[in-house]
Protein backbone atom coordinates (compact mmCIF):
# COMPACT_ATOMS: atom_id res chain seq x y z
CA UNK A 1 0.00 0.00 0.00
CA UNK A 2 2.83 2.31 -0.61
CA UNK A 3 1.29 3.77 -3.70
CA UNK A 4 -1.60 5.74 -3.01
CA UNK A 5 -3.02 4.84 -6.48
CA UNK A 6 -3.25 1.09 -5.70
CA UNK A 7 -4.91 2.29 -2.13
CA UNK A 8 -7.59 3.98 -4.23
CA UNK A 9 -8.39 0.94 -6.84
CA UNK A 10 -8.54 -1.47 -3.62
CA UNK A 11 -11.36 0.91 -1.90
CA UNK A 12 -13.11 1.33 -5.31
CA UNK A 13 -13.11 -2.30 -5.86
CA UNK A 14 -14.71 -2.39 -2.19
CA UNK A 15 -17.50 -0.09 -3.39
CA UNK A 16 -17.97 -1.86 -6.39
CA UNK A 17 -18.29 -5.36 -4.88
CA UNK A 18 -20.63 -3.86 -2.57
CA UNK A 19 -23.28 -2.16 -5.45
CA UNK A 20 -22.88 -5.21 -7.16
CA UNK A 21 -23.83 -7.96 -4.37
CA UNK A 22 -27.16 -4.98 -3.67
CA UNK A 23 -28.33 -5.70 -7.21
CA UNK A 24 -32.50 -6.82 -7.00
CA UNK A 25 -31.65 -10.46 -8.41
CA UNK A 26 -29.41 -11.11 -5.49
CA UNK A 27 -32.10 -10.16 -2.95
CA UNK A 28 -32.86 -13.83 -1.96
CA UNK A 29 -29.55 -14.24 -1.77
CA UNK A 30 -27.54 -11.96 0.22
CA UNK A 31 -27.35 -12.01 4.15
CA UNK A 32 -25.62 -9.11 6.19
CA UNK A 33 -22.28 -7.66 4.95
CA UNK A 34 -19.85 -10.00 7.27
CA UNK A 35 -16.19 -7.96 5.61
CA UNK A 36 -15.82 -5.78 6.11
CA UNK A 37 -19.06 -4.86 7.64
CA UNK A 38 -21.89 -1.98 7.02
CA UNK A 39 -20.46 0.02 9.54
CA UNK A 40 -17.52 0.67 7.31
CA UNK A 41 -18.31 3.68 5.30
CA UNK A 42 -15.75 6.14 5.07
CA UNK A 43 -12.97 6.33 2.79
CA UNK A 44 -10.43 6.26 5.92
CA UNK A 45 -12.10 3.37 7.57
CA UNK A 46 -12.47 1.21 4.09
CA UNK A 47 -8.44 1.85 3.65
CA UNK A 48 -7.97 1.08 7.02
CA UNK A 49 -9.62 -2.49 5.99
CA UNK A 50 -7.95 -3.22 2.93
CA UNK A 51 -4.39 -2.41 4.43
CA UNK A 52 -5.13 -5.13 7.82
CA UNK A 53 -6.69 -7.85 5.18
CA UNK A 54 -4.76 -7.22 1.82
CA UNK A 55 -1.84 -10.17 0.86
CA UNK A 56 0.10 -10.18 -2.13
CA UNK A 57 0.20 -14.21 -1.41
CA UNK A 58 -1.35 -15.33 -4.69
CA UNK A 59 -0.64 -16.96 -7.58
CA UNK A 60 0.50 -13.49 -10.48
CA UNK A 61 1.11 -14.79 -14.14
CA UNK A 62 1.08 -12.69 -16.53
CA UNK A 63 3.47 -10.14 -16.37
CA UNK A 64 6.56 -11.14 -18.44
CA UNK A 65 4.66 -11.63 -21.69
CA UNK A 66 6.31 -14.14 -24.09
CA UNK A 67 6.50 -13.42 -27.81
CA UNK A 68 8.41 -10.92 -30.22
CA UNK A 69 5.88 -8.33 -30.49
CA UNK A 70 6.42 -4.91 -28.20
CA UNK A 71 4.76 -5.28 -25.72
CA UNK A 72 6.63 -8.75 -24.96
CA UNK A 73 9.80 -9.32 -21.98
CA UNK A 74 10.90 -12.67 -23.16
CA UNK A 75 11.16 -14.85 -26.24
CA UNK A 76 10.09 -17.88 -26.70
CA UNK A 77 13.71 -19.09 -24.90
CA UNK A 78 12.83 -17.19 -22.02
CA UNK A 79 15.48 -14.81 -22.93
CA UNK A 80 14.64 -10.57 -21.73
CA UNK A 81 14.49 -8.56 -25.25
CA UNK A 82 17.58 -6.64 -25.24
CA UNK A 83 19.51 -8.12 -22.22
CA UNK A 84 22.06 -10.84 -22.74
CA UNK A 85 21.97 -13.44 -20.68
CA UNK A 86 18.87 -12.89 -18.53
CA UNK A 87 15.96 -15.27 -18.49
CA UNK A 88 12.62 -15.24 -16.98
CA UNK A 89 12.02 -18.40 -15.56
CA UNK A 90 9.17 -18.50 -13.87
CA UNK A 91 4.65 -18.13 -13.47
CA UNK A 92 5.29 -14.52 -15.11
CA UNK A 93 5.12 -15.53 -18.84
CA UNK A 94 2.57 -17.85 -18.53
CA UNK A 95 -0.26 -15.90 -20.34
CA UNK A 96 -3.38 -16.72 -18.13
CA UNK A 97 -3.52 -17.96 -14.38
CA UNK A 98 -4.07 -21.90 -14.48
CA UNK A 99 -7.13 -23.38 -12.85
CA UNK A 100 -5.21 -25.12 -10.20
CA UNK A 101 -2.12 -23.85 -8.05
CA UNK A 102 0.73 -22.85 -10.62
CA UNK A 103 3.47 -24.56 -9.01
CA UNK A 104 3.28 -27.89 -11.67
CA UNK A 105 3.72 -25.54 -14.92
CA UNK A 106 5.85 -23.25 -13.37
CA UNK A 107 8.15 -26.68 -12.33
CA UNK A 108 7.35 -27.51 -16.43
CA UNK A 109 8.51 -24.42 -17.28
CA UNK A 110 11.74 -24.62 -15.67
CA UNK A 111 12.07 -27.91 -16.67
CA UNK A 112 12.27 -27.11 -20.07
CA UNK A 113 14.23 -24.51 -20.16
CA UNK A 114 16.77 -26.66 -18.25
CA UNK A 115 16.89 -29.16 -20.83
CA UNK A 116 16.79 -26.66 -23.48
CA UNK A 117 20.07 -24.90 -21.37
CA UNK A 118 21.74 -28.51 -21.07
CA UNK A 119 21.44 -29.12 -24.77
CA UNK A 120 23.52 -26.20 -25.94
CA UNK A 121 26.43 -26.64 -23.72
CA UNK A 122 26.49 -30.43 -24.67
Amino acid sequence: MSHEADLQTLIASVRLCRQILQAKALDRFRGEEMLPGIQVKQDREIAAYVRKIAEALYHPVGTCKMGNDPMAVVNSQLQVHGIRGLRVVDASIMPKITSGNTNAPTIAIAEKIASLLVSKSS
